[in-house]
């Protein structure tokens, strides 16, 4: 099948399922939320036909405005006025023309029209990813879900911000070579030891990954690497290849946990417990709660390769002499700028400069300094993952809490968790985030899980930054698929391994470094207060 045909392919099947979704009967559901009926006179006008339910009533701000809202239930769920639409007719009949219906335990019209724009896009990705997350914006607004504002101002959201800063950062640490003085001193230390010399690069772009992007420490341990691999004869598909190649995506992907600016997914699920419940986490916080994870799962994940894949231990490597010299003025100059920025975004609580406002500058500085050029940035900087990818991710996460789908599947898996305490959501929002995080991009995949995941985290009394924490740090194992994250795409192009074994490696690993994350909260986290 030609290219082109597959395509279209594609996009008939990703039509045809949206179309069923959209043709399953949409729930209604027994309960409704009202909101800005001070008197509750929709209430007593309709006595007979719903009750105020258990959860009475409680004052919150809507669009800046203390609003009451409270819960309607029906007495007889499934009658033609047990519907959110016969609720919005009887509002208006005696006058409460600005009272809102909203759903609670059903599914809203937008929301089902949301639900198929999810599969529309996303379970046969019919069209580039790139180009897919630009289209979220169109769709949502064709679709009615979100307004024209609303879906175009998450491009442009303070993280995407944020986000691009880090990328440019990355561009300049490569171009004056501290990325590569960081990969051959790692090597340097290593000896002639196929296995120490895996461990050391591995777990030490892993933590390097930390504060760059994961993808990018990939291929500079992969440049340290291949001609390691190459001088002492390592031939492709075998366990030592395996080992050595595979060690590198798992231990940056773990890696990138570990602050804010590791990896988008961390900086994507802070924004949202901000955007949702107010709650901020910090860049320092975030270092405090996730680094000692980040410290027990790199080295897990590379020790789990190595029992997988044993390397021949006849196989030596060559000695690595390759000297960096000194540090050049343009290194000097980068990293001064780099440090001031990393203190800046560490003493956020005392100056309260947000992020998306120091990061910019940061950019300037290295810009002003000669560091950079505009011409370096725009022919390095990846703007369809910048922009489009995290925007998109944004866009939908906000629709899918503002169309009222996340209040409906919160509604719908509550019951499974209520009463298992933080632990029992917190293995569960995890285990379903690493697994999500292998079909689509990790930001995706905590765009849309963290609106479900903090209503959950609401009703069952836990703190919702244990949820943001979980679901930035478990769409890191993006480790069964080649096409989970880009650091297992980047290195399964250079063809050492077979697709298969990176799968086998990764539902061994996955499970182990979930139980590690669940190790590192109940001891570390419960240690510091958090739990």
């Amino acid at each position: 099948m030609s290219p082109n045909k597959k395509t279209f392919f594609q996009l008939g099947i990703a039509v045809t399922l949206s179309l069923i979704v959209m043709a399953i009967p949409r729930p209604e559901g027994s309960r409704f939320e009202i909101v800005g009926d001070q008197d509750k006179r929709l209430l007593e006008a309709t006595h007979g036909i719903f009750r105020l339910s258990d959860q009475g009533e409680k004052t919150q701000l809507v669009d800046g405005k203390k609003k009451v809202i409270y819960e309607l239930q029906a007495l007889a769920p499934g009658s033609p006025e047990a519907t959110a639409a016969w609720l919005t007719a009887k509002a208006g009949q005696v006058g409460l023309t600005t009272v809102k219906v909203d759903y609670v335990d059903g599914l809203s019209i937008k929301a089902h029209r949301f639900l198929a724009l999810i599969v529309f896009l996303f379970v046969f990705e019919p069209v580039p990813l790139q180009i897919t997350a630009m289209c979220i914006g169109v769709l949502l607004v064709i679709t009615g879900v979100s307004s024209l504002k609303d879906s175009w101002a998450a491009y442009m959201h303070p993280v995407v911000i944020f986000i691009m800063s880090c990328l440019i950062y990355a561009i300049a640490l490569d171009k004056v070579g501290i990325t590569k003085r960081m990969g051959y001193f790692i090597a340097r230390k290593a000896g002639d030891s196929v296995t120490r010399f895996t461990f050391i690069l591995a777990c030490g772009l892993g933590l390097a990954s930390t504060v760059m992007h994961d993808a990018a420490a990939t291929a500079i341990a992969i440049s340290a690497m291949l001609p390691m691999m190459r001088a002492a004869g390592v031939e492709p598909h075998t366990n030592t290849a395996r080992f050595m190649m595979l060690s590198l995506p798992f231990a940056c992907s773990s890696g990138g946990m570990g602050t804010l600016i590791g990896g988008g997914r961390c900086m994507v699920s802070a924004a949202f417990l901000k955007e949702f419940s107010g709650i901020e986490i910090t860049f320092l916080d975030w270092f405090i709660f996730a680094f000692p994870a980040a410290l027990a799962t790199i080295p897990t994940a590379v020790a789990v390769i190595y029992f997988l894949y044993r390397p021949d231990p006849k196989i030596k490597l060559p000695k690595f002499d390759v000297e960096s010299g000194t540090f050049t003025p343009a290194e000097k100059r980068t990293l001064w700028i780099l440090v001031i920025i990393m203190l800046v975004w560490l003493t956020k609580n005392w100056h309260g400069l947000d992020y998306s406002l120091t990061g910019p500058l940061g950019v300037a500085a290295l810009v002003v300094s000669g560091v950079l050029t505009w011409d370096d940035i725009q022919e390095h900087l990846e703007w369809g993952t910048s922009v489009f990818i995290f925007g998109g991710g944004l866009a939908l996460g906000l629709a899918m809490e503002g169309s009222g789908t996340a209040t409906y599947f919160a509604n719908l898996f509550f019951p499974l968790a209520k009463g298992g305490g933080w632990l029992l959501l917190f293995g569960a929002i995890a285990v379903f985030g690493a697994l999500v995080t292998n079909v689509m991009a990790n930001v995706a995949a905590a765009a849309l899980i963290m609106p479900i995941a903090l209503p959950l985290a609401v009703m069952e009394g836990v703190d919702p930054r244990i949820i943001a924490l979980c679901l930035g740090m478990a769409t890191s194992f993006a480790m069964i698929l080649v096409i989970g994250c880009p650091p297992n795409a980047i290195a399964y192009s250079y063809k050492q391994f077979k697709a298969f074994d990176l799968t086998k490696a990764g539902l061994v690993a996955t499970p182990i470094l979930l139980g590690v994350l669940i190790l590192v909260a109940t001891s570390w986290w419960k240690l510091i207060g958090l739990v």
